[in-house]
């Protein structure tokens, strides 16, 4: 699984999207084929960023889109895309000049707004771009990596890495790797205690391999050392793992890890929800504590799946709200049939969707479930269904956007504001939770004896959080509770809502 990278600042290590002191730029990106979507299309005039767009300094080779032209042709379509479709244009500052910024994407980094929310932390924290070919592997699941996927819980010496994810048949699988293993050290350099600049590049290159190649990791397991050599390559990543039926007293719950919404998320998600249908389930507790987001038509037909076309049919999931330069759009309904995305082993489009009539579903969060699944949470309160949190606070990503490629790059800029049926999308600092519950590496995911999943359960037979020790309590509305969540080691557009150009 791709991720993150780390800069050195001094002397610890901070999170970054790629480049050290950056405005959260990343080299990676792409786009799929089309889909018609029911709800929202983009923004339907480019009038001045159309008439620069694939001019390119440097034309790829082999390109049929890309045209000659220059830097300044680039970083004008970068002006000219960003006044036409970003959704707080007017807050762009208007002071910086091409011509002094080296490429078109440190250009694009600076033109966003620089306002506040409530709390305090940047009303925009989600401007970057990707190699046009990344975004479209992505999309299929595809990722350059090892197939595992690190939390960040300390950024500091002595820092501390944890396994949250390892993806079956993925190099880190076939290593022995499992969630709960701690970073120790790459390559030979010490993760926990490494303070200098020279130290962090290695620890980069082992952690997010920019090509194929392999690394030595070593890792603790409960105080025992683990050294291991993965190999980075092509994974094919999935959306949904850990389907389960848990039999209760009261009814079987089903569950499911949601991992990301994707291309390939629409069949497993499909597939999964049949054999909960079929086995009569109760209840759903739906993971969604490293789902970052994706294609906000995939969070709609899981929605509709949930819930039923009694509760559905005929509401809206989620009203987009664009600029005033952009045409107002049809709502995005709970969609009933399949849209049909392009991928691997792809649903035929227009196959209906099955539906589990619940009134009540329970998700699992941190601070990294963000923007589509959040959107899930909100569609579905907005059609009064109960949504309980089990977890920390959601991270605050009611935007979504409409990637747009040039000359090789995808660029990434809010564009919208989701909200829904009820006029609700006000969530910039997160969504609380019901119960508030730490992660737990020490139970592997879909174990009812997990930290999560075990306060879900509990809240759902006694409606109370807390357990014999009383360290899992109820929330009041009145109460803010800290995010328990670590920082997950992932690229930027896997925390986003997008709709399919």
């Amino acid at each position: 699984m791709h991720s993150l990278r780390l800069c050195s600042l001094a002397v610890p290590l901070v999170l970054m999207l790629s480049a050290c002191g950056g405005g959260g730029s990343s080299d990676s990106a792409p786009v799929v084929t089309p889909v018609t979507p029911t709800g929202p299309t983009g923004p339907t005039t480019l009038v001045a960023s159309s008439t620069v767009a694939n001019r390119c300094e440097a034309p790829r080779s082999g390109s049929s889109i890309d045209k000659p032209g220059t830097l300044l042709d680039e970083q004008t379509w970068v002006r000219s895309w960003v006044d036409e479709t970003y959704l707080w244009y007017r807050e762009v500052p208007t002071t910086y000049l091409p011509q002094s910024f080296a490429t078109a994407k440190a250009y694009f980094d600076v033109l966003k707004t620089t306002a506040t929310t409530a709390s305090g932390k940047p009303k925009d924290q989600f401007h970057f771009t990707y190699t046009t070919a990344e975004w479209e592997a992505s999309l299929n699941g595809v990722e350059l990596g090892y197939g595992m996927l690190l939390a960040l819980t300390r950024t500091t010496p002595p820092r501390k890495a944890v396994v949250t994810i390892v993806e079956p048949g993925s190099p880190a699988a076939l290593a022995g790797l499992r969630r709960g293993d701690e970073l120790q050290a790459v390559d030979g350099v010490d993760f926990v205690n490494a303070p200098d600049a020279a130290s962090v590049n290695i620890i980069n290159d082992g952690l997010f391999p920019q090509a194929q190649g392999t690394h030595t990791l070593a890792f603790s397991r409960n105080g025992t050392p683990i050294s291991v050599r993965l190999q980075a390559v092509e994974v094919n990543t999935s959306a949904v793992q850990n389907e389960r039926i848990i039999d209760t007293p009261t009814g079987k719950v089903g569950y499911l890890t949601f991992n990301t919404h994707n291309n390939v998320a629409e069949r497993q998600l499909v597939e999964t929800m049949r054999r909960f249908q079929a086995a009569g389930i109760s209840d759903l507790v739906l993971d969604v504590r490293y789902n970052g987001g994706g294609y906000l038509d995939v969070a709609s037909e899981l929605a509709y799946m949930i819930a039923g076309p009694q509760i559905t049919a005929g509401k809206t999931f989620e009203q987009v709200l664009a600029n005033d330069k952009t045409r107002p759009e049809a709502p995005v309904p709970f969609h009933a049939q399949s849209q049909g995305f392009a991928g691997p082993n792809p649903l035929p489009k227009g196959t209906l969707l099955p539906s589990l009539g619940l009134k009540r579903v329970t998700l699992l969060t941190t601070g990294n479930t963000c923007s589509a699944s959040e959107a899930i949470i909100n569609g579905l309160r907005g059609v009064d269904v109960q949504v309980n949190l089990i977890g920390g606070t959601t991270c605050g990503k009611p935007y979504g956007f409409y990637p747009t490629p040039n000359c090789g790059t995808t660029y990434f800029a809010v564009q919208f504001q989701g909200v829904n049926a009820k006029g609700y999308g006000d969530f910039a600092d997160g969504m609380a939770p019901t119960c508030d519950v730490t992660d737990d590496y020490q139970h592997q995911l879909g174990d009812p004896a997990e930290g999560k999943l075990a306060a879900a359960l509990r809240y759902r037979s006694s409606g109370s959080c807390a357990p014999a020790t009383g360290a899992i309590r109820l929330l009041s509305s009145m109460e803010s509770p800290a995010d328990t969540a670590a920082r997950l080691l992932r690229p930027a557009y896997k925390e986003i809502a997008i709709i399919h150009p």
